[in-house]
């Protein structure tokens, strides 16, 4: 039972925190609406949440967003406790997700490889 309410407490924080993102509520430069919530890891007292971001943009710099959530992470904290319903709002820690920017990567990498065994554009079938 607690594994299951860890984690949808989880996907809340990445809800709420996403949104903050988008709807620009979180002031400092460095986080740009680029940024993605990945997964948030919640401990199971509730004292931590491990905050997953990646970015979209190709040439963006991650660590600089991060850097931003982190410095705000008491608004966000704030922001947090008072949209949901939990007696202990977790700390919030960021960390960089760079698993979107390895899957575009390895796609590219792919279809690379693909036009390379087929130069001539026809699909084997």
């Amino acid at each position: 039972m607690s594994e299951y309410r860890t984690e949808r407490v989880g996907r809340l924080i990445q809800e709420k925190i996403g949104a903050l993102i988008v709807e620009g509520k979180i002031k400092d430069p460095r986080v740009h609406p680029f940024l993605t919530i990945t997964r948030v890891s919640v401990s199971r007292d509730f004292a931590w949440a491990e905050v997953y971001v990646s970015h979209c943009k190709p040439q963006g710099n991650l660590g600089k967003g991060v850097a931003g959530l982190q410095s705000a992470a008491g608004f966000i904290q704030s922001q947090l406790a008072g949209q949901m319903h939990i007696r202990q709002t977790p700390r919030l820690r960021f960390h960089e997700d760079s698993s979107i920017q390895e899957g575009f990567g390895l796609i590219q990498k792919l279809e690379a490889l693909h036009r390379a065994e087929n130069p001539d554009g026809h699909e084997e079938g």
